[in-house]
């Protein structure tokens, strides 16, 4: 009886142990996170560029050569953000 009771403890004993040497289990910084939150602020930066782009064109140009021009500056900062998230 004494041995089984040993080797219980022996059996309790090692997986404590393993648990407490084990890592648990992380919320770190993924490089897919990090090229997602890169690829959000180039279209941030794109999106406050296109909306000064249009301040300045409304003094000079018709509304629909600023909106155009908008457009198009969200557009090439949308594909510059898709490549960057897109590079290993």
């Amino acid at each position: 009886m004494a041995h089984r009771t040993g080797s219980c403890l022996a059996i309790v004993s090692a997986v404590a142990l393993a648990l407490l040497v084990a890592p648990a289990p992380g919320y770190s910084q993924t490089d897919g996170m990090e090229k997602r939150g890169d690829a959000r602020d180039t279209k941030q930066t794109g999106r406050d560029a296109a909306r000064d782009a249009k301040q300045d064109c409304k003094e000079n140009d018709s509304r629909a050569e600023c909106r155009q021009q908008k457009r198009d500056t969200k557009q090439d900062t949308r594909h510059q953000a898709h490549d960057a998230k897109k590079t290993d």
